[in-house]
C-alpha cells in the first residue's frame, strides 16, 4: 500500500538541453546557477506533458507554484556544446505542494552531472499566499504512469 503524499515514480520524462555559450562562465563550464533554469525547464515540461499550463492556471484560475525549497548535487561539469537530459523521475503531491526528483546526464556518456529535490507551492497569483491545488491540477499529477 502506498501511504498518502509519498514520492510516486513516474515514467522518466526528460528534456534535451544544449549548452551555449551564454550558458557557461569564461572556461566553458556551465556556471552553477545555470543549472537551475535547466532543471526549471524540465518540470515546466513534464507539467506541460501532463497538460498543466502554468500562464494558462496563472490568468484563467490566479494560481501559480513558486519554489519553496530546492537541495542540488553537483556531482560532475557541464561544458560547451555538451548536449544534456534533463528528468523528472519522480513526484509526489500535498494539499499545496508538489514535490520532484531530478537528475541532469551528459547524453554522450550518460555521466550523471547533477541532481535535485524541489518542493513548489501552489499560491494565490495576487496574494502570493499558499492555497490548496485545484483537484484537477493534483488528479494530472498523480495519475502519471
Amino acid at each position: 500500500m502506498t501511504e498518502p503524499n509519498a514520492i510516486k515514480p513516474v515514467s522518466e520524462f526528460v528534456w534535451p538541453v544544449r549548452v551555449y555559450w551564454e550558458d557557461t562562465d569564461a572556461g566553458g563550464v556551465v556556471y552553477h546557477a545555470q543549472y537551475l533554469n535547466f532543471f526549471e525547464r524540465a518540470r515546466t515540461e513534464w507539467l506541460r506533458s501532463r497538460n498543466i499550463h502554468q500562464s494558462r492556471i496563472a490568468a484563467e484560475e490566479g494560481i501559480v507554484f513558486a519554489i519553496r525549497r530546492m537541495q542540488l548535487d553537483w556531482l560532475l561539469p557541464a561544458r560547451l556544446d555538451d548536449v544534456l537530459n534533463v528528468s523528472v523521475h519522480s513526484v509526489s503531491t500535498g494539499a499545496a505542494r508538489l514535490s520532484f526528483s531530478q537528475s541532469m546526464v551528459r547524453r554522450e556518456d550518460n555521466a550523471l552531472l547533477a541532481s535535485a529535490e524541489v518542493m513548489a507551492v501552489c499560491l494565490d497569483a495576487r496574494q502570493f499566499k499558499p492555497i490548496k491545488m485545484p483537484e484537477h491540477i493534483r488528479t494530472e499529477i498523480e495519475n502519471v504512469q
